[in-house]
This record gives C-alpha cells, structure tokens and sequence, in this order.
C-alpha cells in the first residue's frame, strides 16, 4: 500500500498530483541541496479517505451540480464534517507516528501548511486563499490544524476562488505539509525576475505573515542577476487607526513613523539572491518565493510560479500630474476613477472600473479584485498574497505608498503603474 506520510526529503515526495505544488515545489528544493526546514508531507489520498470515512463523498459530488442555495447546504455539510469530526483511526496512526519523529528530532514546535493539490500553478496560485497553522505543540494541535486544512478546501473563500477559474472542490483534493516551525528573525519573499531583469526581495522582522497579509510595509532589496545588491530601501510597521465609519481598529501606515531598521545587510542580502536564483534553475522559470532567517541561516519555505511582464509604456500626459511612489506588484497599467476606502466594510462602496486607494492591503480585497481597475495602498508590499493575487489577475497595483489615502482625492482620475511603482492622478 502507498505510503500516506512521506518525509519532504523522498523523491516521491516530488509528485504535486499527490502532494500539491507547494509541497512538491519544496522538496525540489530539498533535493536540489537548498536548505528548508525538512518535515513530512500528507497524501492528498489521505484527505479522500476522510472524506469516504464520514460518508461525505456524495455530499461533495452533489455541491458542485446543485443551484447555488443547495451547493451552499451542501458544501458548509462537507466544510463542518471535515472539520468538527474525528480522523480515521487508519490514518491517525501513521500521523502521529511522523509527528512524535518531527518533533523528538527538531525540538521545536511545529507549521501544518495546506498544500492543495490546485494551488501554487501558473494562472492560479490561490495566494491567501488557504490555512497555515504555526507553532503548534500537541498532538491535539495536530489533529486539529490537519482538519482545518481538509476543511479550507470548502471554505467560501476558497470555493469563490475556484468558480473564478472554473474549478470545483469535488474535483481536487487536499495535502498538507508538517515541518519545524523556524525561528525567525526575519523572514519576507522574493521574486526571481522583474520586468527590469533584476531580482526583488521583501523582509520584515520575525515571521512573514504580516508581509503575506499586507500588515507593513516591508524592506525592498533589489539585487542583480549577478548577485549584487543594487538598491535597498528600509520598511514601515502599520499601527493601529480608527476607522472614521464605525470607530473600529483599522491597520493603516502613518508618515510620523520613521523608518525601521534594515533587517538584511548587504551580504545577506546577496546571500539570499543567490538562493533565489538558484531557486529558479530548479523550477527552470522565474520564481516567486518565501523565506525566514534563523540563527542557523536562510530557510526556504515556498516556491511558486511567477508572472512577469514587460513595463507598459503610460500616457506621456500623466507624467505632469502629481505622483507617489511604492512597491509595485509587478504588471500592468491601468487608470480609473478613485475610491478612496478606510477600512473593509467600506468596500462596498467600490464600483466596476475604480481605482481602489485603501489602507489595507489583505485577503478581504479579494471580493472586489474582479471590478478594479488597479489597487493603491499605503501597506503591503511586492511579495503580498494581494500582490500575488494582481499578477495573477493582471491588475495593476502599487502598495506600501505613504499617506495615499489623504493625498489621493476621492473621485480623482488616477493613472496606475504596476511596474515602475507609481500613481498619478488629474488634478
């Protein structure tokens, strides 16, 4: 019988159609000699046999040929059952076995990452769209994230995400990568290629989910392809605001902070542009990544397809109107009229063709990502799942960009730069 649990180290282990891209894509990288944090790696044929196990395999059939009411009922049926009900005694066996090994042998706590088997792809990467679970010390932790990550598959993020691209949850299946939780000091992402032919790096202090969710604004290091640092700019934490609608916490960038200290120096930081570009020899195309910093060096923690495309050349008339600058996401050019939002629950206000300027730069854009023109914000940057989620989509985004949403007037016709980094607007 196959193995369910498969150390990242084993050459099986490189097959995406039982263990999804993401974990795939890692222990290509694992074996190519690059350094991860190690760890197992789920079947997605375990997450089908927990699926027969509950007798959920016709309710999931059924979810993706019913009308939208019933395809609801039956995929909250599914969500529920994944998630609240016990784990087959045949497959928590040789779970737990891989668990007590991780665990005795790192000394440290662990990450359980989704790895769907439809994610980390060309054209759709479903950045954001699953779970991660850190630092989790129990076997009851364990059981717990494994099902949370069964059950993202059926979130309604998720299947929002999939109808846009023409696919159904029924139709795929879920593995999920356990590894040592790595001590960072500073982690962030990189990509391989930009439309300059440089390679672009991101950095925040600790672990990098709040680059993933677009908290701060992180460092930036652009490095050639010969490995030379050519440029480094320092980031900005978000700080806590008001929102002016409801007086709830809002996270926003302020101009009264002042810039953190750098967390890579020069030879870090070309350190890790090798890697990065040792990480696209492997997939054999440019790359986007993810990765931390220990006391015991670089980890690389994710490798996925990266779009790129030349710079758009803009309208010679925008070059007169006023500009701000940031981290731009990497594609298109693209101009519309300005809705100036504070906080989420404004984001109603966002019409077909807008240009959205927003403090956030998180995963609850993502339901009006298919009516923008482009994205400004004052927080998030290149490496962002929001960042991902616009190349994908081709839309234009610039992020990190100081005080956008009091310099930018509502209503304002802004140009946006995808690539060079730069907003306009008619004034």
């Amino acid at each position: 019988m196959t193995a369910l649990v498969v150390p990242l180290a084993a050459a099986e282990a490189c097959d995406a159609g039982r263990f999804g891209p993401k974990a795939a894509n890692l222990a290509a990288l694992a074996r190519a000699g690059l350094p991860t944090p190690g760890g197992f790696c789920v079947d997605a044929a375990a997450y089908r046999r927990q699926l027969t196990h509950l007798g959920l395999d016709d309710a999931a059939r059924r979810a993706a040929s019913s009308d939208r009411p019933a395809a609801r009922r039956l995929a909250l049926e599914v969500r529920l059952g994944l998630l609240e009900r016990p784990i087959a005694e045949d497959l928590e066996g040789p779970l737990l076995a891989a668990w007590t090994a991780l665990v005795e042998s790192s000394g440290a706590p662990a990450a359980v990452r989704s790895s769907a088997l439809v994610e980390d792809r060309a054209g759709a990467t479903f950045a954001g769209q699953f779970e991660s679970y850190l630092g989790l010390a129990s076997e009851d932790d364990l059981r717990t994230a494994l099902r949370a990550c069964w059950a993202a598959l059926w979130s309604s993020r998720a299947l929002a995400y999939m109808a846009a691209h023409g696919l159904a949850p029924a139709d795929t299946a879920m593995a999920v990568l356990v590894q040592p939780l790595v001590a960072a000091r500073a982690s962030g992402g990189g990509l391989s290629r930009t439309a300059a032919g440089d390679m672009l790096l991101s950095a925040t202090p600790g672990f990098g989910s709040a680059i993933a969710q677009g908290e701060v604004v992180p460092d930036r290091y652009v490095v050639a392809r010969d490995g030379t640092l050519r440029a480094a700019d320092p980031g900005r934490d978000g700080h806590r605001a008001e929102c002016a609608a409801h007086g709830a916490a809002d996270a926003r960038g302020s101009g009264a902070e002042p810039a953190r200290p750098a967390c890579l120096d020069a030879a870090r930081a070309e350190e890790l542009g090798r890697l990065l570009r040792a990480a696209e020899d492997v997939a054999g195309a440019p790359v986007e990544i993810e990765w931390a910093l220990d006391d015991g060096g670089f980890q690389l923690l994710q490798s996925r397809p990266l779009r790129i495309e030349p710079a758009a050349v803009p309208d010679e008339v925008w070059q007169r109107h006023p500009g701000l600058t940031g981290q731009g996401a990497g594609i298109g050019w693209s101009s519309g009229r300005a809705c100036v939002v504070s906080c989420e629950c404004e984001l109603s206000r966002v019409a077909p063709g807008d240009v959205l300027v927003t403090r956030i730069a998180g995963p609850a854009l993502t339901q009006v990502l298919p009516r923008v023109a482009a994205v400004v914000a004052e927080l998030g940057g290149s490496t962002s799942h929001l960042a991902s989620l616009g190349r994908e989509r081709r839309i234009p985004m610039v992020l990190g960009v100081l005080d956008a949403t009091r310099r930018i007037p509502e209503g304002a016709r802004v140009a946006v730069d995808g690539v060079a980094g730069v907003v306009r607007w008619a004034v």
